[in-house]
């Protein structure tokens, strides 16, 4: 079954830095949609940053001018860079992926990863 892996999860201090991996995508960066999102407890899972096969990115409002989501096509890897982290950044954070159909990304992933935790102290 494809699957995704996450890492470089973790503790880091209110204000600070952490970047997050994820691996194993089936396709190439042109054919593939990426994203990551995150669930904290008792809340309802969201997207907060998202990368079309043309570049392009989308940020939720919580996360905007702080994450970026750079992918290195050569490694076939996607990163999650977060800044100025909060102590509502922590939850479960997943890369998802869809695969493109006629270059168009439809919001809808259908490949997941088990998560990495980040805890964002205060």
């Amino acid at each position: 079954q494809v699957q995704l892996v996450e890492s470089g999860g973790g503790s880091v201090q209110g204000g600070g830095s952490l970047t997050l991996s994820c691996t194993g995508f089936r396709y190439t960066y042109d054919t593939e949609c990426m994203a990551w999102f995150r669930q904290a407890p008792g809340k309802e899972r969201e997207a907060v940053a998202l990368i079309d096969t043309d570049g392009s990115t989308h940020y939720s409002d919580s996360v905007k001018d702080r994450f970026t989501i750079p992918r290195d096509n050569n490694k076939n890897t996607l990163y999650l860079r977060m800044n100025s982290a909060k102590p509502d950044d922590t939850a479960m954070y997943y890369c998802a992926a869809e695969a493109a159909r006629g270059g168009y990304c439809s919001r809808f992933y259908n490949v997941w990863g088990q998560g990495t935790q980040v805890t964002v102290s205060s």
